[in-house]
């Protein structure tokens, strides 16, 4: 399959977009989950709604939410800006964090699940035995949710490569800096003669998110494997 390097342009930035959407998602999904999985507090509920909350506004929505803080007047932009030389706005960082916070949700409902199905059990007899927080965490806790973090790992990562909305609204549509594969699929298709271009990105955006689907499930099975062998 023949790309032109405006295609491949906007294949290499999903996937770098999709990528630290995930990774810097991460340790605040895996920190949020574990709090709505394991403590009791005034508020919970007003914090699980904040966090899925952007599975029900519309994307473009968020992405106007997201201009309003992170955009080059935005309180969170302009800190950024002075503090840090941080810009998001137009740019394709700003992309990455639109990305995580629409895939967030997924991410942390994944890991939440896994971590309520633990056993604290097996916590507390690590803990009676000496054993301090973190190394229980490590040692048992880590592993057993592992195939969660997984699957959270890979939702978050698909939708970062199909999210449109929020992106588009937040950093546009700039071939080369901002237009991933669903802003380059939208653009082919206002074209005349574009439909075998967006045809194309179409079909390499199934294959990718295949792959992903696959590779969770094969991960997930090894982990669950280590387990059983333990």
């Amino acid at each position: 399959m023949h790309l032109t390097p405006e295609e491949w342009s906007a294949l290499q930035l999903s996937l770098k977009v999709a990528f630290w959407a995930m990774v810097g998602s991460l340790p605040f999904g895996l920190a949020v989950a574990m709090v709505l999985a394991r403590k009791d507090f005034w508020g919970k509920s007003l914090l699980n709604g904040i966090v899925h909350l952007p599975l029900v506004l519309p994307p473009v929505v968020t992405g106007y939410l997201l201009l309003l803080a992170f955009g080059r007047q935005g309180p969170a932009g302009i800190f950024l800006n002075e503090v840090f030389g941080i810009v998001l706005s137009f740019r394709w960082t700003g992309a990455a964090l639109a990305c995580a916070v629409m895939g967030f949700p997924l991410m942390v409902r994944a890991i939440r699940l896994s971590i309520e199905a633990v056993d604290v059990k097996l916590e507390s007899a690590a803990a009676t035995l000496g054993a301090s927080r973190i190394w229980v965490f490590s040692t048992v806790t880590l592993p057993l949710i592992l195939p969660g973090i997984i699957a959270g790992m890979v939702l978050a990562f698909a939708k970062a490569m199909g999210e449109f909305g929020a992106t588009i609204t937040f950093v546009s549509n700039i071939p080369g800096e901002t237009q991933t594969l669903p802003s380059a699929i939208y653009t082919f298709t206002q074209v005349p003669g574009g439909d075998a271009a967006a045809m194309r990105l179409t079909l390499i955006s199934i294959c990718i998110a295949m792959a992903a689907l696959a590779a969770s499930e094969l991960l997930a099975r090894r982990a669950y494997k280590r387990l059983a062998a333990t």
